[in-house]
């Protein structure tokens, strides 16, 4: 009922703002996500589930206040997943997984899609926003990509917040990690005796990298992702995150492009600009091109996960091909608002 009302409001407001200007309501869109994963309808935490709702409202309504207020689409897409980071409920910033050292190593990027400009930080453990780091390599380096202590001197020498890595560790996440290492030990124990085995990615503890893809006023996209990996990661593991093109994308001829899901996958299939590809060259729809890579391409693979994109025409698409996604958009136009967050295939 509640949720009802704030879409009633928001079409409300939008629409007496166009007749006291007496000028078109220009579109907007928004769409973010909290990461994909093996979250069965009913076994989530309610406590859990409801604080990672209500941060996602959160960021829409930060990303909302820029957008509505002429701002741009890539300092939406900063903002939001800088929200996201410093809410414990994802796998960013602060809630980050551990690593087999049981420390936290974070990744992010971030593209314009009117210049194609794109930054990047890779393995940075002491940045509390990874995403502002990745837009300091974008604006104020001649790189796109930076990674562990260099990007860490790069963004302390921006005026970037620097904090002690153990600001990130949160006690779920602790959890978690200790119970991965004992499935990883069995694992490395089965492998021994010749048997098949795949822990990587263990049911139930796929917690969310984040994202945020936006089409702004002036009809600019940008895209933005942010992640602190795969739990009890080794030997400096880089996933498809920080990773231009395959985890992020934006391309104002076609898309916005923020994936999450099994990131070795995502990088053998580029899927970012895959979908942008497949939209610029093969003529496709962002829907049929979206739902290809992530429904059809990526399990023929053994990848599973998800992603969220918006087009040039501020069309949406939010496939996943796991039994959950968290998830949310916001697009206003002529004909008012529309605005949901979701994690089931509802």
């Amino acid at each position: 009922m509640k949720f009802t009302w704030i879409v009633f409001l928001c079409f409300l407001s939008v629409n007496v703002l166009a007749q006291k200007t007496g000028r078109p309501v220009s579109r907007v869109v928004l769409v973010i996500h909290g990461g994909a994963g093996v979250l069965e309808r009913g076994k989530l935490d309610p406590l859990r589930e409801r604080e990672a709702l209500d941060a996602l409202n959160r960021a829409l309504d930060k990303g909302y206040s820029i957008l509505d207020s002429g701002g741009s689409a890539l300092d939406a897409v900063e903002q939001v997943v800088r929200v996201l980071e410093d809410d414990p409920s994802f796998n960013a910033g602060r809630g980050a997984v551990f690593t087999a050292e049981g420390r936290h190593e974070l990744d992010a990027s971030i593209m314009n899609g009117k210049t194609l400009a794109a930054g990047a930080v890779a393995g940075v453990t002491t940045i509390r926003n990874p995403i502002s780091a990745a837009r300091a390599v974008m604006e104020k380096s001649p790189h796109v990509m930076l990674a562990g202590r260099g990007a860490e001197e790069f963004a302390r020498l921006q005026g970037l917040q620097q904090v002690d890595n153990a600001y990130f560790s949160v006690e779920d996440r602790r959890k978690s990690w200790q119970q991965q290492r004992r499935r990883d030990s069995l694992a490395t124990l089965k492998d021994s005796s010749g048997k098949k085995t795949s822990s990587i990615l263990a049911p139930g503890e796929k917690f969310g990298t984040v994202g945020a893809v936006a089409l702004d006023a002036n009809g600019n996209l940008a895209a933005a992702t942010s992640t602190g990996g795969m739990s009890n990661k080794k030997f400096g593991r880089i996933g498809d995150s920080p990773l231009i093109g395959a985890g992020t994308y934006a391309d104002n001829k076609t898309a916005a492009i923020s994936c999450t899901g099994w990131g070795e996958y995502f990088i053998r299939l580029v899927i970012a600009k895959s979908v942008c590809d497949r939209m610029e060259l093969g003529h496709e729809s962002l829907e049929k091109a979206a739902d290809i890579l992530i429904n059809e391409k990526l399990p023929a693979l053994g990848g599973d996960g998800g992603l969220i994109a918006v087009d040039k025409d501020g069309n949406i698409a939010m496939p996943f091909s796991t039994p959950g996604m968290f998830r949310g958009y916001l697009r206003r136009d002529a004909t008012g608002m529309q605005r949901q967050v979701a994690i089931y295939k509802e």
